[in-house]
């Protein structure tokens, strides 16, 4: 670590559970995040000046008007900009040691695989059914943590699925199908602003747990936040013996 590293991140390596070794573990990885609006643009911005050393973006959308209400890596000016693209630039001008992979795509079969394979850790920051049962089951053949979030109107919800741990269950534990995906839609439903916000923060944390090896994460519990009546609470969450993707973990 450089000496300017250590004044960079010398807030993190004041803490005894980080310290040292455990910020040299951030700048060692690699991390995937899937969607850049409201959750993915605080997931980046946060694990960049955290000092996650490379993050893959993923995302096949242009920045809107509708996005700039809450996806805060975007401005004005990148209106009509490949959001992959505006994300990469904020998270430079934090900290441009940060290495970036851009996937201005939607990533599926084979090129989905291969991505989850390529990093330590699994960002979900999508806003469908089907891109978070696909990107489960990646990680549950690939054994990579899965940190997984959602929010609409002024409710969200966030668990991790550690498939490092024999013990954790997987996404499709806790939805058994796929869901009405235009039941999540933003612009069908609406969303309070700063509720993918918090979200997005909690997100970012979660990772560096994981990545880290700090603290304990939310493996085995789901939390839910009413943003509206400030309701917080937690469900606990076991692996379905009957889950059809957790038994794909016996076989890889």
């Amino acid at each position: 670590m450089t000496d300017e590293q250590l004044l960079r991140y010398s807030r993190h390596i004041l803490l005894p559970d980080l310290d040292v070794e455990g910020q040299q573990l951030l700048l060692n990885s690699k991390v995937l995040i899937v969607g850049m609006g409201g959750l993915g643009c605080p997931v980046a911005l946060y694990l960049a000046a955290s000092g996650v050393g490379e993050l893959h973006l993923v995302d096949d959308d242009t920045v809107e008007l509708s996005n700039l209400q809450r996806q805060i890596a975007h401005g004005q000016s990148d209106i009509g900009r490949p959001k992959v693209e505006s994300v990469a630039d904020s998270v430079s001008a934090i900290n441009p040691d940060v290495e970036l992979v851009l996937m201005p795509s939607r990533l599926a079969g084979q090129a989905l695989k291969d991505a989850v394979a390529s990093v330590d850790v699994v960002v979900d920051a999508s806003d469908n059914f089907s891109t978070r049962f696909a990107l489960n089951e990646a990680c549950v053949k690939a054994r990579r943590p899965l940190i997984s979030g959602a929010a609409i109107r002024g409710e969200a919800q966030l668990s991790v699925f550690d498939f490092r741990r024999p013990d954790s269950p997987c996404y499709r534990c806790l939805y058994h199908d796929e869901g009405n995906d235009s039941a999540l839609n933003c612009a069908e439903s609406g969303v309070l602003a700063p509720i993918v916000g918090m979200m997005g923060c909690m997100q970012a944390l979660e990772t560096l747990k994981c990545l880290a090896g700090i603290g304990e994460t939310l493996v085995g519990r789901v939390l839910f936040i009413d943003g509206i009546s400030m309701d917080i609470r937690q469900l606990q969450l076991r692996r379905d013996p009957a889950c059809p993707v957790c038994r794909l973990r016996e076989t890889v």
